[in-house]
C-alpha cells in the first residue's frame, strides 16, 4: 500500500491501495452504500463504502462522522469519471482520528458578516481555498520574475520613524521613548538599496490608516516594489507591463482548475498581452468629461473614474504625467512643466482600479529638500533618505504594486478581503 497519498496526486495510483489523510467534507447514504466526500487540502475524493451487511463497522464509522471530522482511510483507487475529480477510493478501512463539533459553516448560504467572523475556517471551503492557491502562484511567479531579472530581493523595515505615501494615513505606535509608525511603503529604503545593489525589490505588509470602507481598500497589504538605479520613467514603465503580462500568463498556465472553481472568464485575461495602452492624465480628464463625469483638471482620479477609464480598453492602462500637486513629494518633476510628475498609475480592466503606481525619484538634493519642506514634512527623520543624494546621486525609478488588488482583479472577486487569509479592514480585525 502506498502511504500518505494526496489528492491532488490521485491519478497515479489507479488499481492501487492508498491511504488518505484528510477531513469529511460531506456525506451521503444510498441503501447499501456510503459516500463519503474527503478532502486534504489538495484537491477532493469520493470514497465508497457497500457492504450488504448494515451492521457493516465501517458504517457504524461512517455514521459517527460529521462534517470537518479528521480521518485516515485506505483503499483502492479507481477511475470514474462521474465523481469528483474524476477518481473514487473504495474505502477498506476508517481510522477516526477527531470527530469534529458542530461545523458553524454548513453546505447552505451565509451572510458575509459571519463568513469573515469565521474566517478561520472559512478558508477551508473550495473558492477561499482556490483563491489562496491562486495568491500562492501569483507570489511565486513575481519572485519568479524578479530573480530571473537579476533583481535582489532587498527587506526593508516594517517599524520606520517617518511617512512615505502622507502623514495622515499613518498607524503610530509607541517605540521606546520615541513614536514610529507602520510602514506604507518600502520604497524610501528600497531607493538606499538600488544605490547599493543597481536593482533590487521588495516584498512584503504594508500599512494604510485609510478610513476607506470600499471593496478595493485594506489597512493591511502586501507590496512588492523593484527600484533601478539610473532608470527612467519609460524604463519602469515597460518593465510594470512585463510584469503584468508574466503574473497573468502563470495563472493561466498553472491555475486553470482554480480558475473554474472561481468560474472565471478567462477570455479577458487572455488579452493581457503588451504592449497596454498609454494616457495622460490630461487625457484621462477628457475622457471623464466626455462621458459626462463631473471632473476637473487637478482633481484626483476616484475608484469611480479608474472604473470608467477602463471600461474603454479590454486590459491595463497606464496613465502617465500626473499633476506634481496630488502626487507624493518624491516624485521627479517633467523637465517639459514642472506642473506635472513623471509618474504613472497602472488601471487594471473589469473596473478594479490601480494595481501598480511609480514614478522617477528626485535625484537633485536642491529639490528634494524644497519638495520636503512644501509637503510640511519635518527634515529630520529623512536626513539618511537626503544622504543618498547627498553620495553619489543618480536618477532611478520604480513602483509598487499592491498585490490584494491584483488577486481580486484575476479572480474577478467582489472584494478585496478574500485575496488575503485574514484581512484587516477598517474596524475589523478579527480574528
Amino acid at each position: 500500500m502506498k502511504d500518505w497519498v494526496y489528492i491532488e496526486n490521485i491519478s497515479q495510483y489507479v488499481g492501487e491501495k492508498v491511504r488518505l489523510r484528510g477531513w469529511v467534507y460531506n456525506k451521503r447514504s444510498s441503501g447499501k452504500v456510503r459516500f463519503l466526500l474527503i478532502r486534504d487540502g489538495t484537491g477532493l475524493i469520493q470514497g465508497v463504502i457497500s457492504s450488504p451487511d448494515k451492521n457493516d463497522p465501517l458504517f457504524e464509522k461512517f455514521d459517527s462522522l460529521t462534517q470537518e471530522s479528521s480521518l485516515i482511510v485506505d483503499g483502492r483507487v479507481r477511475e470514474d469519471k462521474r465523481a469528483p475529480g474524476g477518481f473514487e477510493i473504495d474505502i477498506e478501512n476508517i481510522e477516526i482520528v477527531s470527530i469534529s463539533e458542530e461545523y458553524p459553516i454548513a453546505p447552505k448560504e451565509h451572510g458575509i458578516a459571519f463568513l469573515m467572523e469565521n474566517r478561520h475556517l472559512w478558508i477551508r471551503s473550495l473558492k477561499q481555498n482556490a483563491i489562496l492557491r491562486i495568491r500562492a502562484n501569483i507570489i511565486r511567479s513575481i519572485r519568479e520574475f524578479f530573480d530571473s531579472r537579476g533583481f535582489v530581493l532587498f527587506d526593508t523595515p516594517i517599524l520606520t520613524p517617518s511617512a512615505c505615501e502622507g502623514t495622515t494615513t499613518l498607524f503610530e505606535t509607541q517605540y521606546f521613548d520615541a513614536k514610529a509608525y507602520l510602514t506604507q511603503s518600502g520604497q524610501l529604503y528600497a531607493e538606499a538599496g538600488a544605490m547599493a545593489l543597481g536593482k533590487v525589490y521588495t516584498f512584503g505588509p504594508t500599512f494604510r490608516a485609510e478610513k476607506s470602507k470600499t471593496r478595493r481598500h485594506l489597512m493591511e497589504f502586501w507590496m512588492i516594489e523593484p527600484e533601478i538605479a539610473f532608470a527612467e520613467l519609460k524604463d519602469v514603465i515597460e518593465l510594470a507591463e512585463d510584469l503584468i503580462e508574466f503574473i497573468v500568463q502563470s495563472v493561466l498556465e498553472k491555475n486553470r482548475k482554480e480558475l473554474e472553481v472561481l468560474e472565471r472568464d478567462t477570455k479577458p485575461l487572455e488579452n493581457i498581452k503588451k504592449p497596454f495602452p498609454k494616457i495622460t492624465y490630461t487625457k484621462a480628464i477628457e475622457m471623464l468629461k466626455e462621458k459626462g463625469i463631473k471632473i476637473e483638471w487637478g482633481d484626483e482620479l476616484g475608484g469611480d473614474e479608474e472604473t470608467v477609464i477602463s471600461e474603454s480598453f479590454d486590459r491595463p492602462v497606464i496613465i502617465t504625467h500626473y499633476p506634481a500637486k496630488i502626487k507624493a513629494f518624491y516624485m521627479q518633476p517633467d523637465p517639459e512643466n514642472p506642473e506635472l510628475a513623471l509618474c504613472m498609475d497602472m488601471i487594471a480592466p473589469e473596473g478594479y482600479g490601480e494595481i501598480i503606481g511609480g514614478s522617477q525619484r528626485i535625484h537633485d538634493l536642491n529639490l528634494l529638500l524644497k519638495r520636503i519642506e512644501e509637503a510640511g514634512l519635518p527634515r529630520e527623520p529623512y536626513e539618511w533618505y537626503i544622504d543618498l543624494r547627498r553620495y553619489g546621486t543618480v536618477p532611478h525609478s520604480g513602483f509598487g504594486l499592491g498585490l490584494e488588488r491584483t488577486i481580486a482583479w484575476i479572480c474577478k472577486l467582489s472584494h478585496v478581503r478574500e485575496a488575503i487569509p485574514f484581512p484587516r479592514m477598517l474596524y475589523k480585525i478579527y480574528p
